[in-house]
């Protein structure tokens, strides 16, 4: 024989080996496929083998198929032996992609269908919008808290006086009051109540500094002038806030409230303000007998009273602490005062006030006014219920 038949005997003998592997493969990858389809067969809605106790696993954010399937092997939801059918079920649904990042509960005994659904249910936001308004003590801070699922109320108010914590701060006083800057926050849902209370106080504390850089030689002169440093400036800040809602009068009700400390001729040195009282009778721990009977209106027996460490029309000067916490305007009206000769003002019936130069103009505002049906505020003759023992 030839060398060139041997050569062409061998090149189609080579093309026969060729053609009979290449049916066999494909025989065999069809048997392969049609062996997968019978397995598959009821797959979809066949429970687990497993028991019915909950599984809590947590999605990470940015997670690829691969690595979720793994932790679902590995935490007994899917066995080792099926992971192969679930990844090809998932991939014949399109669903891949679509898995939720965040806490998902499963259990060894849920079917396919069950696992991708719970593999796909929505995830709650990661954090929580939560607005503080301007004007608010720390028992109306701890029932927003509260509400919006960050803890419970009196859990939250142990924090907010937390001595630790208050030295941590560098925060005089019995509590965080004055120091919670109003404004709306972003939470984070597992966020607890320090962390919030650390956040709101850095905060404050921001907004704070920024403010007294540019109100500088104000700040030096309540130094100079009352010996005032940061904490008295934010005491008077929270009577601000709490006197009026308007804000355009808030540099004016500063400014008589200065003029009161300030000026030689006005004795005793006593601010007169209703809320003090109200914040002694209502946020303090440990109240005095007086306010113990205080049933939301101020009556003689609380304004006479000088067992309340808060009550400004027995105790002059400023009150221990703040009696809210401030937002920005307020603070930056006692930086700012509006200068006047005011020294008293009375609620007009419109939200805003009625200021006076002396306390006969004063007495004459506040009976026209009360006889408007106003409530008074800023001396006690504005103050008084005048049916009340």
């Amino acid at each position: 024989m030839s060398k060139r038949r041997r050569i062409l005997r061998r090149s189609r003998l080579a093309q026969y080996v060729a053609l009979v592997i290449f049916v066999a493969t494909v025989i065999g990858g069809g048997l392969w496929v049609r062996g997968q389809i019978e397995l598959l067969t009821g797959y979809p809605e066949r429970p687990g083998a497993g028991s019915s106790a909950p599984i809590a696993l947590e999605i990470p954010r940015g997670s690829g198929f691969s690595q979720v399937l793994g932790q679902l092997v590995d935490a007994g939801v899917i066995p080792q032996d099926e992971a192969i059918y679930f990844k090809l079920f998932v991939l014949h649904r399109g669903v891949a992609s679509k898995v939720t990042a965040g806490d998902h509960t499963f259990r060894a005994d849920m079917t396919p269908v069950e696992i991708i659904d719970e593999l796909l249910r929505p995830q709650p936001a990661p954090e929580r919008r939560v607005t503080i308004p301007e004007g608010r003590n720390i028992l109306e801070v701890a029932d927003i808290l509260a509400a919006a699922g960050f803890g419970e109320r009196e859990a939250i108010l142990a924090t907010m006086r937390d001595p630790k914590l208050l030295e941590e701060l560098e925060i005089q006083g019995p509590s965080v009051e004055g120091y919670l800057y109003p404004d709306t926050y972003l939470m984070q849902r597992g966020a607890t109540p320090e962390q919030i209370i650390r956040r709101l106080v850095a905060r404050h504390r921001q907004v704070y500094a920024n403010l007294r850089r540019q109100h500088r030689e104000s700040a030096e002169e309540l130094q100079r002038a009352l010996g005032w440093g940061d904490r008295e400036i934010v005491i008077m800040a929270s009577i601000v806030e709490k006197e009026t809602g308007a804000k355009h009068e808030r540099p004016l009700i500063a400014g008589v409230f200065l003029n009161r400390l300030r000026f030689a001729s006005f004795q005793p040195k006593r601010l007169e303000t209703d809320p003090t009282i109200i914040y002694g009778c209502t946020a303090l721990v440990e109240k005095s007998p007086a306010c113990e009977k205080f049933e939301g209106r101020i009556r003689r027996i609380q304004l006479r009273d000088p067992d309340n460490p808060y009550n400004t029309y027995t105790h002059e000067g400023l009150p221990p602490g703040p009696i809210t916490n401030p937002g920005k305007d307020a603070l930056e009206a006692v930086f700012e005062p509006k200068k006047s000769r005011f020294l008293y003002f009375v609620a007009r019936n419109d939200g805003t006030h009625q200021f006076s130069k002396s306390i006969a103009e004063h007495e004459a505002a506040v009976e026209k006014y009360m006889r408007q049906g106003a409530v008074g505020d800023g001396s006690a003759a504005g103050s008084i219920d005048p049916d009340a023992p």
